[in-house]
């Protein structure tokens, strides 16, 4: 069975560029718009979230916050996609519970990798 990957970005072209380098992979994809509309969407059990930082509504780190307090997603793998590259903003992710970090732009092989070491 496939596993699922819900990306969250407020931008409809990452979520695509995303979406088309996991399907292709073989990994189902849910896709969210921002944090509030990822957590009504991990009603579904997902294996990976992969979350912009910056979005309108709930931002990345307001998501996983969210998602580490949830006890059926509390072991769920997260990754921030971001343009963010400051220290202290990956050290605040991490705090938050975020459990990897890939700065835009990225390249598929990149996204790939992450993917595959983290969900083994």
């Amino acid at each position: 069975m496939p596993k699922v990957i819900l990306t969250v970005d407020d931008s409809a072209s990452v979520r695509q560029m995303v979406r088309f380098t996991l399907s292709d992979a073989g990994y189902t994809v849910m896709e969210a718009v921002d944090g509030r509309d990822a957590l009504a969407k991990l009603a579904q059990p997902v294996n990976l979230i992969i979350t912009d930082l910056n979005m309108p509504n709930l931002d990345g780190i307001g998501l996983i916050r969210a998602v580490r307090g949830n006890p059926a997603c509390k072991g769920v793998p997260i990754i921030m996609l971001t343009t963010e590259s400051h220290e202290s903003r990956k050290q605040e992710g991490k705090a938050a519970g975020a459990t990897g970090w890939i700065v835009k732009p990225f390249t598929t092989q990149q996204i790939l990798a992450v993917v595959k070491k983290v969900l083994g």
